[in-house]
């Protein structure tokens, strides 16, 4: 097992939210490990803090106690802008509505993270366009809007976003949940191949039994704490 490099780790995490005078423990101290490459599903009923997991896993929210560890890094002793770079560029983020700029071309939407690192516009274009054509098949579709794409085009677009930046870890939240089955399977084709190419890992939040089955491993969240489980 020594060859096998972890690259997200969450310890004893714990979350809860105020609702009137009735304190909500989501959840009661999360642990688990991603490895380099490997695609993770985590399942279990709705509302159960599943994408909540997810939001502290990408830093997009914190614990209330608890480490997570981003290739070595202690996430959670960094500066609010030195997460916010670290989220940048180690974490790609899909979700079920794909939550394109309506206003941008496939290319300027995939552009957005590239641009918020700081690079300069030639480069992010360039960056943008190879893996629209490269990775996920649009190249023809460069210049076109969001209502000019096709749900499964819009959500390609929506991938290549994500990995536009190399991240290290991709998080995915229902990332197929609001397509058709012939473009969900073409998504969780899509994904599989991808992490085959470039080497990512991916934590999917899925209702999904199809997905999760082809996962690696499938964590269920229940009661606030994950085990790992056969379905």
């Amino acid at each position: 097992m020594s060859d096998i490099q972890t690259v997200l780790e969450g310890h004893s995490l714990r979350k809860s939210y105020v609702s009137g005078s009735d304190t909500i423990e989501v959840l009661k101290g999360v642990d688990l490990t991603l490895a380099r490459g490997e695609i993770i599903a985590v399942v279990g009923p709705s509302g159960v803090g599943k994408s909540t997991l997810l939001h502290l896993l990408g830093a997009l929210d914190k614990p209330d106690s608890g480490e997570i560890y981003v290739d070595g890094v202690d996430v959670l002793s960094l500066s609010e802008d030195d997460i916010s770079a670290f989220r940048n560029k180690r974490f790609g983020f899909v979700f079920q509505f794909h939550h394109l700029l309506p206003e941008l071309t496939a290319l300027e939407n995939v552009m957005i993270p590239c641009i918020i690192a700081g690079m300069k516009p030639a480069q992010a274009e360039k960056l943008a366009s190879e893996i629209l054509i490269n990775n996920v098949g649009l190249g023809g579709r460069l210049e076109h809007r969001p209502r000019e794409l096709s749900g499964g085009e819009q959500q390609r677009v929506a991938v290549a976003r994500a990995l536009v930046m190399n991240p290290l870890v991709v998080l995915a939240d229902e990332p197929s949940g609001n397509l058709d089955p012939d473009s969900s399977k073409s998504l969780h084709d899509l994904i599989w191949e991808l992490r085959d190419r470039l080497g990512q890992s991916y934590v999917i939040v899925t209702h999904n039994l199809d997905l999760a089955r082809r996962c690696d491993r499938v964590l269920k969240l229940f009661d606030g704490v994950v085990e790992e489980v056969k379905i």
